[in-house]
């Protein structure tokens, strides 16, 4: 089936089938692999993107659902060659550890931010709460996110 998207305000067309992910349709189709392919069931939010401003883990969306609609990865975020603010943040505070779930991260925060340009600790926990590290004790995420909002 045949799919048109807008990805990071760049039009696409794609050939999918029908049960294919909109992750994998990102990663293998578009060759955007920012969003990384973790758990493949919502639970970890490694591949979450924004699709018509929400957040979603791609990885639980179809391809065919996506047909007509405005997607936003981590590689979007950027302007031109200018970082986002939640990018250069959280190199900054060296957030960043193995990287594996770092874009999921980034969009969420990023996603918080706009909606709340300074949050609380709790707020981010909770907006960052379907994100899963394994490396890192959590607190220079956290930092990084208060220093992007500022």
């Amino acid at each position: 089936m045949r799919v048109e998207l807008t990805v990071n305000g760049e039009r696409h067309e794609a050939y999918v089938w029908a049960g294919e992910s909109l992750l994998t349709t990102l990663r293998d189709r578009l060759a955007l692999p920012g969003s990384k392919n973790a758990c493949e069931q919502g639970e970890c939010g490694s591949c979450s993107v924004l699709l018509d401003g929400e957040l979603v883990c791609s990885c639980l969306v179809l391809a065919a659902q996506s047909d007509g609609h405005d997607v936003v990865t981590v590689e979007g975020l950027a302007d031109g060659g200018k970082l986002h603010a939640v990018q250069e943040a959280f190199a900054d505070a060296s957030a960043v550890q193995c990287g594996f779930c770092t874009p999921g991260f980034v969009v969420a925060a990023a996603d918080l931010l706009r909606r709340t340009p300074d949050p609380t600790d709790d707020e981010i926990r909770e907006a960052l709460s379907g994100n899963l590290c394994r490396c890192t004790g959590y607190q220079k995420i956290l930092d990084a996110v208060h220093a992007a909002g500022r």
